[in-house]
């Protein structure tokens, strides 16, 4: 009997210290470390090589194949038939309506007719062609990453819709493919090219805000009009599977950019925590017949950075809310708020004389050929409200980017979400065309969207912390700074 007692004891002893020693729950690719989550970072295979601030050979006529054209493909390819030095060669889709449509704007667009693939792995007899550079995808999530490998893989550039992954082993599997190939793998984050957006940034680069301490951002878009627009549903069935904030990358790109993420700055931890479903478990029931939903219907994500800066993201397609991707800044110096109201704090002397004298000249409608513009007074700054209209307005153009001063009055006419759409595509064929870096690299593309897998993460394991993995393996702080380059 006691020999049997002292058995069952050492064998609990090591059953105790096998389960102390074992970090790595099974069949997971993280571990629990120090309190926190850490994903596995595979090392930089033999043959690879880091692409910050890759430039590939100039590319004078970009020659594109398209592949996805049920929802946001079309406006793609109607936009590129808008941009000087560009070929459409291929038009790729499940369906053959959707081909066909696409293959009309061609025609309206007096551009040549263009070579139709249709089927689930048709996409691949496109990439293997000789005389494409570039491959569009707007596809469903879940084929992002598999088409733009396969396509990397043959030799093309990528150009990928959001979010370019859906999970950290597929961010590694883009950031490995691009870095092999030496072929750029760009995220389609539109959101960054918005008006709005890109005149804070340039501020932002100015120090019109003092350092920046907390950022914000979010997707919050009731999509209860939508769900049906999904070809086979896969949108609301991604949805009951996944938890987490599965579509983080309109609100988190332009701030990742506004701190300089992987440009001398990093992200380096998250937390994330998320109500019960009710609306999404009500809609896929009616769908899709499930009595289970994973994602909640309210998904809030804290990031904190290298360089001590807060990030908060939030996540929301189900209640009845005004679209919002918040978008705000918060410095020392200044503040910035997109939604529901734009507007601008600063603490006085913090804008240029000028800025200042240019919103009093509007708002009392002085004639300067008449008076002495030195004697005009400077409109006043209160760090407790928002600017006046008439000083926001002068801020917005005194600092509207040069991108946007180059194209946005051609954007607005041609549209896309405002015309940021239409800005993004230029920026992307301007760049392939005259050797440049992109604007948005292949890590831009992996940051923003493995805030999905590690926000899920976090909250199955009761907001546990979660390491964000570096993707530059070591080297965020070779650059210093977001750059648009230009010839």
């Amino acid at each position: 009997m006691k020999t049997n007692f002292s058995n069952l004891l050492v064998a609990l002893l090591a059953l105790v210290m096998c389960a102390a020693c074992c970090d790595t729950p099974s069949g997971e690719n993280y571990r629990f470390k120090d309190g926190m989550i850490v994903f596995d970072e595979p090392q930089r295979a033999a043959g690879q090589e880091s692409m910050l601030g890759f430039a590939a050979e100039p590319i004078p006529v970009v020659r594109v194949g398209f592949v996805g054209l049920g929802m946001r493909g079309p406006g793609a390819v109607s936009r590129f038939t808008h941009l000087e030095g560009v070929e459409i060669k291929g038009l790729c889709d499940l369906e053959q309506h959707n081909v066909s449509k696409c293959q009309s704007m061609l025609e309206r667009a007096s551009m040549p007719k263009a070579d139709e693939y249709v089927g689930e792995e048709a996409y691949k007899e496109l990439c293997q062609r000789d005389d494409v550079d570039l491959i569009y995808i707007a596809t469903d999530w879940l084929n992002h990453t598999p088409i733009a490998l396969y396509a990397m893989e043959h030799g093309k550039h990528v150009a990928i819709e959001v979010p370019a992954a859906v999970s950290v082993e597929e961010c590694w599997q883009l950031v490995d493919t691009s870095e092999r190939t030496r072929r750029h793998c760009m995220m389609l984050e539109n959101c960054v090219y918005d008006f709005f957006e890109l005149t804070c940034l340039n501020m932002a680069q100015h120090g019109l805000f003092g350092e920046i301490l907390h950022a914000e951002g979010a997707y919050i878009h009731n999509l209860s009009d939508y769900w049906n627009d999904y070809h086979g549903n896969w949108r609301l069935d991604f949805n009951q599977k996944h938890r987490g904030d599965v579509y983080a990358t309109h609100g988190f790109g332009p701030v990742c950019q506004a701190l300089n993420i992987h440009r001398g700055n990093r992200l380096t931890y998250l937390v994330c925590m998320d109500t019960k479903s009710v609306n999404g478990l009500e809609i896929a029931k009616a769908k899709m017949g499930v009595e289970e939903f994973a994602n909640g219907d309210h998904t809030t994500t804290l990031l904190k950075t290298e360089q001590g800066q807060t990030i908060e993201i939030q996540h929301n397609v189900y209640t009845p809310r005004p679209y919002n991707r918040l978008y705000q800044l918060t410095g020392t110096k200044g503040f910035a708020n997109k939604y529901p109201i734009q507007g601008f704090t600063f603490v006085p002397g913090q804008l240029p004389s000028e800025v200042l004298k240019g919103a009093t000249v509007e708002a009392q409608k002085i004639d300067l050929s008449k008076v002495d513009p030195a004697s005009v007074p400077e409109a006043t700054l209160n760090p407790h409200n928002f600017v006046t209209p008439e000083v926001k307005r002068a801020v917005m153009e005194a600092y509207k980017h040069d991108i946007h001063r180059e194209i946005e009055e051609k954007a607005k006419q041609v549209g896309g979400h405002g015309g940021m759409d239409f800005v993004m595509d230029y920026r992307l064929v301007y760049c392939l065309q005259n050797g440049l870096p992109l604007d948005q690299d292949v890590y831009d593309a992996a940051e923003w969207s493995c805030i999905g897998e590690l926000s899920a993460t976090s909250a199955k394991h009761n907001s546990m912390p979660v390491a964000v993995p570096d993707f530059t393996r070591g080297e965020w702080n070779k650059l210093q700074g977001l750059k648009f380059h230009t010839k």
